[in-house]
């Protein structure tokens, strides 16, 4: 088996970070005030709420990542995706240079319904850099792709259904801990939303409306119940 070849199947996955999701509000709803737990934060004061989040959790983000490791680079950088008609979503990735990033969609900054739950995601992606998932992850896929290529060359396959073989135990592989790690998120994205002066058990109440991926093989994130739970447990061992 050629294991150069995997390579380029682990790379596309290099800057593969977690995603949160949220169900969009209705565009034309009337504007709600501020802070109101069933609604979102009006248009005028979403840009002021979320750069005050920014300011406020960044920095206990990076102190929180140089308390805990010292293998990776704690200076995040937070960027706003300005793009249209994105939909309301959050994720850290790495740039070239390996600072984090963490990305918010602006749909995903308008239907937050309060600063905590803009905090609460905002310590989530952070936690997933901390924590080193996607390091992790792309080990995961690595050992997936050498697995599934080498039992691929065993039963006599050759070339392309080799290169098959690696894709798919690189996809397997990369998903293996991924309910794990997002659990892991969850609880050190509590303890940065606490020591940010956030209320993460109101943060984290954005799960009750993205849709439930439930406990599926293989699935992505576990179900929004056991994160909760996370949530409640972290929160009440603070």
């Amino acid at each position: 088996m050629r294991l150069n070849s995997v390579v380029p199947i682990i790379a596309a996955m290099a800057l593969a970070g977690c995603e949160v999701t949220t169900t969009s509000s209705p565009v034309n709803s009337p504007a709600p005030q501020a802070q109101s737990s069933g609604s979102t934060i009006s248009a005028q004061n979403a840009t002021r709420a979320f750069r005050s989040v920014v300011s406020t959790v960044e920095p206990v983000a990076e102190r929180e990542c140089r308390a805990r490791t010292s293998r990776v680079n704690c200076d995040f950088k937070i960027l706003v995706d300005e793009r249209p008609n994105q939909p309301a979503n959050a994720f850290q990735t790495l740039d070239k240079s390996g600072r984090p990033i963490i990305a918010f969609t602006l749909a995903l900054i308008k239907d937050a319904r309060n600063t905590d739950e803009l905090a609460f995601v905002m310590g989530h992606e952070a936690a997933h850099h901390i924590a080193g998932h996607i390091a992790r992850q792309q080990q995961n896929a690595v050992a997936g792709a050498v697995i599934a290529g080498s039992l691929a060359v065993l039963l006599g396959g050759t070339g392309e259904a080799v290169e098959s073989a690696q894709r798919t135990g690189a996809q397997v592989g990369a998903r293996t801990y991924s309910k794990d790690f997002e659990l892991e998120a969850d609880a050190l994205g509590t303890v940065i939303t606490a020591r940010a002066g956030y209320d993460p058990l109101r943060g984290a109440e954005f799960f009750t409306r993205i849709p439930d991926p439930g406990d599926r093989f293989l699935g992505t994130h576990p179900p929004n119940r056991q994160r909760l739970e996370t949530v409640r447990r972290t929160a009440a061992g603070l």
